[in-house]
C-alpha cells in the first residue's frame, strides 16, 4: 500500500533543501526506488516536502539514506506525519 509522508521542518530553506538533494544523487540515495512523488514547496525558511512511496519498505530504505546526510547537515526534518493511502491515482487510470 502506498504512504504519503509530510515534512514540515521547523526551519528548511530552498537552498538547503537543494543541497540535500543534491547530497542523496551524489551518494546514490535519490531517488529511492519505489518513490512515485516528491514535492516541496512554501517560501523563505518554511519549506514543506511531501513524498509518496509505493510501499512503506521504500520509505524506510529512503530514510536510512537520508537521515544521515540530514544530520551531517545539521537539518530537523521534524517529525514526518505518515499517512497510508485510500487511493493513488495516475494520470490515464
Amino acid at each position: 500500500m502506498a504512504v504519503v509522508v509530510h515534512f514540515s521542518p521547523p526551519s528548511l530553506t530552498a537552498e538547503q533543501y537543494d543541497a540535500i538533494l543534491a547530497r542523496e544523487r551524489e551518494l546514490g540515495v535519490h531517488p529511492v526506488d519505489g518513490l512515485e512523488l516528491e514535492v516541496c514547496f512554501g517560501s523563505g525558511d518554511q519549506m514543506k516536502v511531501t513524498v509518496v512511496y509505493e510501499s512503506m519498505e521504500a520509505m524506510e530504505r529512503h530514510a536510512k539514506g537520508l537521515t544521515p546526510i540530514l544530520e551531517d547537515m545539521s537539518i530537523d526534518p521534524g517529525e514526518p506525519e505518515v499517512f497510508e493511502t485510500h487511493n493513488l491515482m495516475r494520470r490515464g487510470e
